[in-house]
């Protein structure tokens, strides 16, 4: 396989090596190794790793390196598969990868970062964060060609943030060089003992993570020793003005795990919350598979019960008149709810009554799994439930409603 000569993309990242590249580094994809020579010259940087997928490149800068006093000094060379080999952290990582489209019937690796040139770039940020130090940055090379909105898009999800320190304009596209760390929540955490965080889905006002408890964590929790535990980070946002809703539910989770109701809250941060990741489906979809009539009455009699608790408590959730998202039945057959963002003390808590009219509206996927229940009856026992509410006739209105279920 020939190696990747220097052209514009290499001497444009090489001008930041010069200038930023410190302590440990990662020279990953290193090629003809200009990054990791141009990073050995600096006194500021102690060790060189220069990892290439390609056995002869490396033997051939092997023979390179032999060659110049500095560079024998401070360079070491390793085959690797990006990150397959690697071991420890590092606190400068140097990426150029190869970024174009792949053209069809045409193999060569050196220059296609897969079929649509971010491939390979997403491989290397899904994995990044283990080998970077707190503080450390990468320096990422990318072209116009592979999509920037993508590259930006791959980078936030891994929960880095990113700054451009310089483009340079070709004639058919535009090179980028990025400064790339870790955000502060995902310092956060790591320090916490989660580990392998990577993007979960999108909600309405903040994005979810996914990733695991190691077994050394130092926060005291009710999970058992020595097992290891996936975990959900609920992150605010940039664009969402409700800063003050993911503390406030990082207090009721906390209040209400005391009830069983929500996942069970782990810790919270600036703008993010952590808790227990719950394995399981949305209601919904979870009712439409479900074969069992006796394991969805009693998985709604549960969450209808969980709802009387809160309106026990004075407490609104807010969400339940239109739910889709925000009840789970987990690995259990027991719902869980999600999303107390909203949740808030009142007089006149409704929980039960509407998610009674959620599942008025479920009423023909409900009849399908015979669950059977007259509709009008059902909203005529919660009005009364609704009136009885602050009384002491509240449960046995309550246990009216779970009748209708029968």
């Amino acid at each position: 396989m020939a190696i990747y000569e220097p052209a514009e993309d290499s001497f444009l990242l090489q001008k930041y090596v010069k200038e930023y590249a410190l302590g440990r580094v990662l020279d990953m994809g290193t090629g003809s190794g200009i990054q990791a020579f141009a990073a050995a010259a600096s006194p500021r940087v102690r060790e060189v790793l220069a990892a290439d997928i390609d056995k002869e490149v490396i033997e051939q800068l092997r023979q390179k390196i032999a060659k110049e006093k500095i560079a024998a000094k401070k360079i070491r060379v390793l085959q690797s598969d990006l990150f397959e080999q690697i071991a420890g952290k590092f606190d400068t990582i140097i990426f150029n990868p190869p970024y174009l489209p792949q053209d069809s019937g045409i193999e060569d690796r050196t220059i296609y970062g897969g079929k649509k040139g971010w491939e390979l770039a997403e491989r290397f940020f899904s994995q990044a964060a283990d080998y970077l130090t707190s503080q450390g940055k990468i320096f990422f090379l990318f072209s116009s060609l592979t999509n920037k909105e993508k590259i930006e898009e791959i980078i936030s999800h891994q929960l880095f943030t990113f700054q451009e320190l310089g483009r340079h304009k070709l004639a058919f596209e535009e090179l980028y060089v990025y400064s790339v760390e870790k955000s502060s929540v995902l310092r956060d955490v790591e320090r916490h003992g989660i580990e392998d965080v990577h993007y979960f889905t999108h909600g309405k006002r903040g994005d979810i993570f996914a990733g695991m408890l190691n077994r050394n964590t130092p926060i005291k929790t009710h999970i058992p020793e020595k097992q290891l535990v996936k975990v959900a980070i609920k992150v605010q946002r940039k664009e969402s003005k409700a800063v003050e809703r993911m503390a406030n539910e990082a207090q009721w989770l906390q209040i209400l795990n005391k009830e069983g109701i929500g996942p069970r809250f782990l810790f919270s941060g600036e703008n993010y919350l952590v808790y227990e990741f719950v394995e399981g489906e949305y209601l919904e979809n979870w009712i439409r598979k479900q074969t069992a009539t006796r394991a969805i009455r009693e998985a709604l009699i549960s969450l209808l019960e969980q709802c009387y608790r809160l309106d026990q408590l004075g407490i609104s959730k807010e969400e339940l008149h239109h739910p889709l998202k925000h009840i789970i039945i987990d690995s259990l057959l027991q719902p869980v709810l999600l999303d107390f963002e909203r949740t808030k003390e009142t007089k006149k808590p409704q929980n039960v009554t509407q998610c009674i009219e959620y599942l008025c509206r479920l009423e023909k996927l409900l009849r399908e799994k015979k669950i059977l229940f007259d509709k009008k009856q059902l909203r005529a026992t919660a009005k009364i439930y609704k009136a009885s509410l602050s009384s002491a006739n509240a449960e046995e209105a309550f246990h009216s409603l779970l009748a209708c279920f029968d």
